[in-house]
């Protein structure tokens, strides 16, 4: 039996990459290199409990009086998240869960959902972080796969909880009179009370969690997090002026991997969040970034599109560039023309992460090279290499040629909780998409892997019409799909939201396609919709736009 054991290649360029990772740290602000003794500390806090409660924990301890999170309800401090979640772990002990215990979070954005995930990680317990969005099947679907020993939700979701067995027991993290929640259903408070605020000893590992993918062709798929090195955290500020000691507004909703991973390298730099009223509202986003004055906002791509279209009248009452710093966009691509929109309304803080659940970050575009070329993912931070295969698997190194990505990232997940993993070589992991990189080393995602079609021997990749038609002023939006076709294998159907000035004159968009890319990634359809299907994290869900029914021509 032989050992294999890295080359000194690879251990040279991980040394370096984690000097490179902790000057990123520094430079962020994550720590004071005047104070090792609290770096260490937070590290500490973290390997014990996890990203989420360790950052909860080291907080409490250096800032313990600041903000922490704004909700409904009003602030809490650090302080008062820490004791409050150490009380709930103990409820939460005595109700019988133990650490290795998976449970189910089924929540909106609000202290409920936060002081949750910090008692699950002090006490050791998994947390699947459910879709908002979920229908019956796909909740009982989940909650089955990951054996979950208990849920966690707010009481909008009663409905829903019949679809899993009765003797899984149920507790309330958030309460609306309109309900009529049957008041010998445990709460959160009800749980906590009487059980003592002090620190808990650490469980014996960190429970950890599972976030799920979209799903958007059937059943989502559980992808670990349990990985707790603080680096990951250097992958964001090498590329993000991430903002210190300030206040963010959250609109993402932190069960996604977006929301999740902003809250909580805004909670390690000090900053206060302020969430939604639980359900994204363009104009209280632009609200909350004038009255807290806040230097960083969190989005899906969808709602940017949403706070732009709002009424001009409504857009010129806000000045959210006065102080917004870093706006921070990740979960699907977006459009060519929301992306100019979004730098000329709210200045040039616009960071466009292109990651995954399963592989994380992979590239961030910054403002800077978004205005260069709208369409861009950007370039890899620090830690991250990537690289283009084509078809037989044979590294692409010329610049302009399109081939599936792959990944290294020490923070990538294994394997999907049912066991099945991702295409892996040279040890690098495939993100399932495809893209090339220009002559100054900027990645283009050219679509999905399993998007491309082939049409009368031509290979398509469906985003490129998407962009074109979606830059148009007079459409919205634009989703493009493959269809079967007994001729040419597969057409292209185009689905178009128009705009208050569109004619929906479907040669004229057809015409426009032609006369800007070859002719056979000309839709053979186009079906103007007054909206496109998206779950609950605004991803496109194209499985109905291929189903759905059409009329002959």
């Amino acid at each position: 039996m032989s050992l294999a054991l890295p080359s000194a290649g690879t251990v040279l360029r991980k040394a370096g990459d984690a000097a490179l990772s902790v000057n990123a740290m520094v430079r962020g602000g994550l720590f004071n290199p005047l104070r090792p003794d609290q770096a260490v500390r937070s590290a500490v806090n973290v390997l014990k409990f996890g990203p989420f409660a360790g950052a909860v924990v080291h907080a409490a301890n250096t800032n313990p009086k600041s903000a922490a999170i704004v909700d409904e309800r009003g602030e809490l401090t650090f302080e008062q998240l820490d004791k409050q979640s150490s009380a709930f772990a103990r409820g939460l002990s005595a109700q019988g869960l133990n650490p290795g215990d998976v449970i189910g979070v089924l929540a909106r954005d609000h202290r409920g959902m936060v002081l949750t995930l910090v008692a699950a990680g002090k006490l050791g317990v998994r947390a699947v972080l459910m879709n908002t969005g979920f229908a019956k099947p796909q909740f009982a679907d989940v909650a089955a796969r990951e054996k979950v020993k208990a849920v966690l939700h707010d009481s909008e979701f009663f409905d829903l909880m019949s679809a899993i067995p009765e003797d899984i027991p149920r507790i309330l993290t958030w309460v609306d009179e309109k309900d009529n929640a049957d008041p010998s259903i445990p709460t959160i408070d009800s749980i906590a009370a009487g059980q003592s605020t002090a620190p808990l000893a650490p469980p014996d590992k960190p429970g950890g969690m599972v976030i799920l993918t979209s799903g958007t062709t059937g059943t989502p798929k559980g992808a670990p997090r349990d990985k707790v090195s603080p680096f990951i955290t250097a992958q964001f500020l090498d590329r993000i002026p991430m903002p210190r000691n300030s206040t963010v507004v959250m609109a993402a909703p932190i069960f996604h991997a977006t929301g999740l991973s902003q809250f909580t390298i805004s909670i390690a730099l000090g900053n206060r969040v302020v969430f939604q009223q639980r359900r994204f509202d363009p104009e209280t986003t632009l609200a909350n970034i004038q009255k807290y004055r806040a230097q960083g906002l969190t989005v899906v791509p969808t709602m940017l599109q949403r706070i732009l279209d709002l009424p001009p009248e409504t857009l010129a009452k806000y000045q959210p560039s006065e102080t917004l710093r870093v706006l921070f966009a990740a979960g699907s691509a977006i459009p060519p023309d929301v992306v100019t929109r979004t730098l000329d309304y709210f200045g040039d803080s616009l960071y466009n992460v292109y990651g995954s659940t399963e592989c994380a970050v992979m590239t961030v575009a910054t403002p800077a090279e978004l205005r260069k070329a709208p369409t861009t993912a950007g370039k890899a931070p620090v830690g991250i290499r990537i690289a283009l295969y084509d078809e037989n698997r044979k590294r692409i190194s010329a610049p302009n040629v399109t081939g599936t990505i792959f990944i290294e990232n020490g923070h990538s997940f294994k394997q999907y909780t049912d066991g099945r993993t991702k295409e892996y070589v040279d040890g690098l992991m495939s993100s399932g998409d495809v893209g090339h990189f220009d002559t100054d080393g900027l990645l283009f995602i050219d679509g999905r892997d399993d998007d491309m079609i082939v049409s009368g021997g031509e290979n398509v990749f469906p985003q490129e019409v998407e962009n074109l038609l979606s830059n148009r002023p007079d459409v919205l939006e634009a989703a493009v799909v493959g269809v079967e076709d007994r001729d040419f294998g597969k057409r292209l159907r185009a689905i178009v939201v128009p705009g208050p000035d569109s004619k929906r004159d479907v040669q004229e968009l057809k015409d426009y396609v032609k006369e800007n890319l070859a002719r056979y990634k000309v839709p053979r359809e186009v079906i103007f919709l007054d909206e496109l299907p998206r779950n609950a994290t605004g991803k496109l869900l194209r499985k109905p736009l291929i189903e759905m029914s059409v009329p002959a021509e």
